[in-house]
C-alpha cells in the first residue's frame, strides 16, 4: 500500500507540473515593429514625395551642373538601379556633401502638408512592443515629419541615413577630377563586360543595408513585422527574413505577407498583435521581469 501511495503521489506531481507548464503564457511571436517613414506613416497624397523629386532634380541642375534635358531619364535610371537617386549619383561618380544634399532636398519640403494623425498615434501607443523607424532619409527630415504627425514619442529610435553611412564632404580637387560614368549611354548601347559601378551609399532596398540595419538595432527578423510602401523594399525585407506588410495598397506584391491601404487598418489585419500584447503582459507578470529595450540613434 505504501508503494502504491508513493506511486500515486509521483503521478500527481508530474500531472501538476505538466498542467502548470501549459498554463504558462507562451512566448509572443513578434517582439518588434519596423516602420518606413515617407508614404508609409503618412499618405503619398500629401504631395511630399512629388516635392522631394522636384528638389532632387533642381539639385542635379543647380549643384551638379547636369543638363536639364537629361534629368528625367537620368534620375529614373539612378533610382531604378540604386534604390535612391542620391545613391545612384554617388555610384556614377558625382562628388557632393551629404549634409548639403539633404539640406537642399528636404529643407525645402512643404512639411505643413503632413497633418497630425491622432488615430495612428493611439494605435501605436496601444501596442507595448518595440517600434522603430527605418528610413533612407536623414535624421533631421525624419524628426520633422514625426513631429508633424504627432508621433515623435511613439518610437524607440530611428534608423536613418546617418545610421548606415559615414559623413562625406569632397575636396575641391576631387570635384574637379571626378569621372562620371555614362549610365544613360550604358543602357542605350550595352557593352559586353561593362558592369554598373557600385555605390558607396547604404540604403534600402540593398540587402546589405537591410542586414546592417537589423544588426545595429539588435532586431531578430523572424520576430519582426516590417511596414513599407515600396514593393522592392518589401521584397528585400522578405529576403532578410522579415514579416512584411505592404502599405498603401489593397493587394499584396511579391514578398508581402499582408497589404494595408492605411496603417489605420492594422488592428483589423493583424489582430494577433493585440492578443500578443495581452500575452506579453502575462509573460512579464509570470516572470516578474520587464523586457529591456535597445536604443538606436544615428
Amino acid at each position: 500500500m505504501l508503494k502504491l501511495n508513493c506511486f500515486y503521489l509521483k503521478v500527481l506531481v508530474l500531472k501538476m507540473e505538466f498542467e502548470d507548464h501549459y498554463r504558462q503564457p507562451q512566448r509572443p511571436k513578434f517582439d518588434c515593429l519596423l516602420f518606413d517613414l515617407d508614404d508609409t506613416l503618412y499618405p503619398y497624397s500629401s504631395g511630399i514625395a512629388a516635392a522631394c523629386t522636384k528638389n532632387i532634380q533642381d539639385y542635379m541642375v543647380e549643384k551638379l551642373d547636369i543638363e536639364e534635358s537629361k534629368i528625367l531619364e537620368l534620375s529614373n535610371l539612378l533610382y531604378k538601379n540604386y534604390g535612391t537617386t542620391m545613391a545612384g549619383l554617388r555610384a556614377v561618380g558625382y562628388q557632393f556633401d551629404y549634409d548639403h544634399y539633404h539640406s537642399f532636398v528636404h529643407g525645402r519640403l512643404p512639411y505643413e502638408k503632413i497633418k497630425p494623425d491622432p488615430v495612428l498615434r493611439s494605435i501605436l501607443l496601444s501596442l507595448p512592443i518595440r517600434k522603430l523607424i527605418f528610413t533612407n532619409g536623414d535624421k533631421v527630415h525624419a524628426i520633422k515629419a514625426l513631429k508633424r504627425l504627432g508621433l515623435e514619442d511613439c518610437f524607440e529610435g530611428i534608423i536613418c541615413f546617418e545610421t548606415l553611412n559615414q559623413p562625406f564632404s569632397p575636396t575641391e580637387n576631387s570635384k574637379e577630377t571626378q569621372n562620371i560614368f555614362d549610365i544613360v549611354g550604358h543602357f542605350a548601347r550595352p557593352e559586353t563586360g561593362v558592369e554598373l559601378p557600385k555605390t558607396p551609399v547604404l540604403c534600402k532596398p540593398s540587402i546589405e543595408a537591410m542586414e546592417y540595419a537589423l544588426k545595429i538595432a539588435n532586431i531578430n527578423p523572424q520576430r519582426t513585422i516590417f511596414f513599407e510602401d515600396s514593393t522592392r523594399n518589401i521584397l528585400a525585407g522578405k529576403q532578410t527574413g522579415l514579416h512584411t506588410v505592404l502599405v498603401g495598397k489593397s493587394h499584396r506584391s511579391q514578398g508581402a505577407d499582408y497589404a494595408l491601404e492605411s496603417l489605420h487598418n492594422i488592428r483589423e489585419a493583424l489582430p494577433e498583435l493585440w492578443a500578443e500584447a495581452e500575452q506579453r503582459r502575462a509573460v512579464q507578470y509570470h516572470s516578474g521581469k520587464v523586457a529591456l529595450e535597445t536604443s538606436v540613434s544615428a
